[in-house]
């Protein structure tokens, strides 16, 4: 499975931006999907996560009611709608594939989009 995302970029605080990642290769539409982010005081970590059809989604606290997840398993799409964005969200964002249950993982990863949020 390869995973590319694009929609990276700097945007000031309170702004927004739209992350999307497309899925090749060996997908599967059954697979949790999500964005894991990465900063330099903090190792990989999951941020948001969708079910395979749609009907589950999950997000770190800081992030709830800002960020919005979102499929389209016809087009192996998955993208993060970020709103208020404040500094801290300043990361490397990595589209993941097969994230386990215990979301401390995926089994693929994409090459990661930088977002960086100016105060």
């Amino acid at each position: 499975v390869q995973l590319q995302a694009s929609g990276g970029g700097l945007v000031q605080a309170g702004g927004s931006l739209r992350l999307s990642c497309v899925a090749s290769g060996r997908t599967d539409s059954t697979f949790t999907m999500g964005w894991f982010r990465q900063t330099p005081r903090r190792e990989r970590h999951w941020v948001a996560a969708i079910s395979w059809n749609g009907d589950h989604t999950y997000y770190i606290e800081p992030v709830k009611g800002r960020f919005a997840i979102s499929r389209d398993n016809a087009k192996n799409t998955v993208s993060l709608q970020m709103n208020d964005l404040k500094p801290e969200d300043t990361a490397v964002y990595y589209c993941a594939a097969r994230i386990k249950a215990s979301m401390t993982s995926a089994d693929y990863y994409g090459p990661g989009t930088l977002v960086t949020v100016s105060s």
